[in-house]
């Protein structure tokens, strides 16, 4: 297969952030960064991101909250410090907020509309606190994990073992024949919005990445893969994936759908994705890796 080049970052990705690895060992330099009054903190509630009421959204960035509350060091920004702090256990919020700064939106609601750094930071925050929120006890004793390094490793208090984030690999491929590329509806999609989009799928240990595409294809809609070429990778904190993304050649073409995750899979030609209104069908959301696959195929 010839290799297709990026046409742009990928949602979540390229931002500015650094990520300052080396300071999160440093116990009295986070002290004194987390109390620093240039120190900006991005918010969570519930999942929710806090946005700004702008026209434009962007992460509404705010001083340490008045509570004690789960955060990570982020890294910094323009030798900025952020962190992300997880409000969860507020009734009310923003009674922890020093002012009324904006409002709790779902990240995924508006990610085409962010600015890079700021996807990046809500990105990387969202995926920290939910690792900090779902991994409370040691899963080698039980005992309660506590948090070191600026939040970025998890300690047993009672048999010492550390615990590290996870982020779960997944590929997500586009299948392609010819001229024409293989989509998708899965059960999880809407039926209203009627959308087709790339295959996907977990990678299962002791496996390759390109035998996972192959796997996955075959198992989704029956159709055999031969060569697979790797396109870009999108960190997917929703909650906690890294997608890998590949463009791989269909060997077959008949479609035999497995029912249990598939609603519908068909060849489309170039001329039906031009004409997809017309024909009553939907693309992937522009914040997906899925459409990015889809766009730079199309333009190659």
């Amino acid at each position: 297969m010839r290799q297709i080049i990026p046409g742009r970052p990928n949602p979540y990705t390229g931002g500015r952030l650094d990520r300052a690895g080396h300071l999160r060992t440093d116990e009295a330099g986070m002290h004194a960064m987390r109390h620093h009054p240039a120190s900006r903190y991005t918010v969570f509630w519930n999942g929710k991101a806090l946005i700004t009421d702008a026209a434009t959204p962007q992460a509404a960035l705010t001083g340490l909250p008045d509570t004690e509350a789960p955060w990570v060091f982020l890294g910094l920004q323009d030798d900025t410090p952020i962190f992300a702090v997880d409000l969860s256990a507020h009734e009310d919020p923003h009674t922890a907020l020093a002012e009324e700064v904006g409002a709790f939106v779902d990240l995924r609601n508006l990610t085409a509309l962010l600015p890079t750094d700021d996807a990046t930071i809500l990105a990387t925050a969202l995926g920290m606190l939910h690792w900090r929120a779902t991994h409370k006890f040691c899963p080698a004793c039980g005992g309660a994990m506590l948090p070191t390094r600026g939040g970025w490793v998890l300690q047993c208090a009672q048999c010492g073992a550390e615990n590290f984030p996870r982020s779960d690999p997944a590929v997500i491929m586009l299948v392609v024949r010819g001229d024409y590329l293989l989509l998708g509806q899965s059960h999880k999609f809407p039926v209203d919005r009627n959308f087709y989009s790339t295959l996907a799928g977990f990678v299962e240990p002791g496996e390759s990445l390109e035998d996972a595409v192959r796997r996955e294809v075959f198992e989704e809609v029956g159709v055999r893969v031969g060569e697979v070429a790797y396109h870009s990778s999108q960190p997917w904190p929703f909650p906690a994936s890294l997608m890998l993304g590949y463009y791989a050649e269909a060997l077959t073409e008949e479609i035999v759908l497995g029912a249990a995750e598939m609603r519908d899979a068909r060849w489309f030609s170039r001329a039906d994705i031009a004409n997809r209104k017309a024909l009553g069908f939907n693309l992937p959301p522009q914040d997906s890796i899925a459409r990015r696959l889809i766009e730079d195929w199309l333009a190659s």
